[in-house]
């Protein structure tokens, strides 16, 4: 980092595996499955061994999006937790609309939302970082995967193709 450069994390997840047994229900009422349960806990164990860790999380207001901030909330106990409607359902341009409207006293935010937006905005916004990784994530961002991306500039200044990838996690 040159001069006053502050260094600005963003972690973006895809919510955990959702249930498709209850065909009654709408999409933003699903819940997750067994299985996104099990993802969700283990992503929760993951970021326990993270050092930097999110102030503030942005989550989807679907209920699978809210199951699985609750499976790691408890290794997030400093963050403070919006849930938006508007995240539901949003693209890669709305999200990064979003990101870029977040306060500057934030230095790491976490976005907890649905594919294809959130896989999209990072592999938009990824411009360098670990090339396997990069491929992995480009080829697929799958449920309950965790994108950490590293900036130099401000919330309001983030563009495509501005960030280093730090990590790619998924739950398999």
């Amino acid at each position: 980092m040159v001069g006053m450069a502050i260094a600005r994390r963003l972690l973006l997840l895809r919510h955990a595996k959702s249930s498709w047994d209850d065909p009654g229900l709408s999409d933003h009422d699903r819940p997750l499955a067994p299985r996104g349960r099990r993802a969700a806990s283990a992503l929760g164990e993951h970021l326990q061994g993270v050092a930097e860790l999110p102030e503030l999380v942005l989550c989807s207001s679907a209920v699978r999006t809210v199951q699985t901030l609750e499976r790691i909330r408890a290794a997030l106990p400093e963050a403070s937790v919006e849930i938006e409607n508007e995240l539901y359902g949003a693209d890669e341009d709305e999200l990064l609309a979003r990101v870029q409207r977040l306060p500057s006293s934030v230095s790491i935010a976490m976005l907890i939302a649905h594919n294809p937006g959130i896989g999209d905005l990072a592999v938009m916004l990824v411009g360098h970082g670990d090339a396997k990784a990069r491929a992995r994530m480009e080829a697929k961002f799958p449920t309950a995967a965790l994108a950490r991306l590293v900036f130099d500039k401000k919330w309001s200044a983030v563009e495509p193709r501005g960030a280093t990838l730090e990590e790619f996690w998924t739950p398999r």
